[in-house]
């Protein structure tokens, strides 16, 4: 018969603690995020991308010595496979940009000596490799797909710089390669949310790294999780000049239509996050041909602040609604805005999978039965 036990039942598991980490404090009333104990801010104003992926990793800031050899290390993985770049071409036009970096970064396993080894020393080597494999693929994959040639990664430039040298074939501006490493910092981690808790649910289940991050990308892809990025931008662009804010806005609110990039489930303020990729996407905007794509954000953003509906339930501009505008600012176009969050957030997937291996237990939730109570089977020629 149907479970009728008296059991609460929390759907999206929502308020639910279903595990510990260090990696990462979400301060959703102050409005707060930790690495490890280190305000984002002061990471983002003091140090660099590199320093944040060591101390996701290891636990700590690297000393001199440390990170000279994991900036190595990153170096040395942005080449890829010889075998794996002839494969670029193959995926069909039109192919959308999560799904191919998903399916090549399921390839690169079969490239890795290290992708079935679970031990910490392998897992460490290979989130290396899965950060500057992500970042070498998507830069490669866009530019195929766009009919240019492949630019190959130089030594000397740092993770933001290379990478948007290699999307868009010049070396970028110091303005640029800040508003970059910025973005790859804030973006890093965010507890539990639905795709790191993905890859811990995988695993949990003792597979590999790559599975784990595959299995994130397949739920980052999801319009719920990644996609608010893309929406954000793209809202942006249905207004279209700073002129059309108010009559945009009012418009939505009589039609009820939800603001995007407004509003976060944890944050009851504005999310740190966006406080800072504000700054750096006003900075860009200041020298960039379309500063109206800013001046459009941001009067939005003060029509929000000042409506009732947003005061009362204390919805302010979450990390997406800025992180929109710098990439469009760093030149990727919206339909690449979801696949440039896992740019960053593979350092915390990955960082997340080498803390669920050091002391696993399978994740493995149950359900309440509420369907039919056992019934007979009718033969087919019996049934109605």
């Amino acid at each position: 018969m149907s479970e009728k036990k008296d059991v609460q039942v929390v759907r999206g598991l929502e308020g639910i603690y279903v595990a510990t980490t260090e990696i990462s404090r979400v301060d959703g009333e102050q409005g707060r995020l930790y690495y490890r104990g280190y305000d984002i801010a002061d990471l983002v104003n003091n140090g660099n991308f590199e320093e944040t992926a060591h101390l996701l990793w290891y636990g700590e800031l690297p000393n001199r010595k440390e990170y000279e050899t994991l900036r190595k290390h990153l170096v040395n993985y942005r080449f890829l496979p010889d075998n794996l770049l002839k494969m670029l071409p193959l995926l069909p036009k039109g192919t959308v940009p999560i799904t191919a970096i998903r399916t090549f970064i399921s390839a690169l396993a079969a490239w890795d000596p290290w992708a079935e080894d679970n031990s910490r020393e392998a897992e460490l080597e290979n989130a290396m490799r899965l950060t500057s494999g992500i970042a070498s693929l998507l830069a490669k994959v866009y530019r195929v797909s766009i009919g240019k040639p492949i630019v190959e990664p130089r030594l000397d430039l740092n993770h933001a710089a290379n990478f948007l040298y290699m999307f868009n074939g010049e070396e970028p501006s110091p303005e640029a390669t800040q508003a970059m490493d910025a973005f790859l910092i804030l973006y890093a981690d965010h507890g539990f949310n639905a795709s790191t808790f993905t890859a811990r649910v995988t695993a949990s289940t003792l597979s590999d790294m790559y599975s784990a991050v595959t299995a994130a990308l397949g739920a980052l892809k999801g319009p719920l999780h990644g996609g608010a990025m893309e929406a954000a931008m793209r809202q942006f662009m249905e207004i279209g000049s700073p002129e059309n804010v108010d009559a945009w806005f009012e418009k939505a609110m009589k039609e009820k239509r939800r603001i995007m990039g407004i509003g976060h489930r944890v944050y009851k303020t504005m999310d740190p996050r966006a406080r800072i990729l504000k700054e750096r996407a006003r900075a860009l905007a200041e020298k960039s041909a379309e500063p109206h794509w800013y001046e459009i954000a941001d009067r939005l953003a003060q029509k929000a602040a000042n409506h009732p509906y947003f005061q009362e339930r204390r919805l302010y501009p979450n990390v997406d609604y800025y992180g929109a505008l710098v990439a469009y600012y760093l030149g990727i176009p919206p339909e690449l805005d979801t696949i440039m969050f896992a740019l960053s957030r593979v350092t915390g997937w990955t960082a997340h999978v080498i803390e669920q291996h050091a002391d696993n237990r399978l994740i493995r939730p149950r359900a309440l039965y509420v369907g039919p109570d056992p019934r007979p089977y009718v033969p087919m020629e019996e049934r109605g």
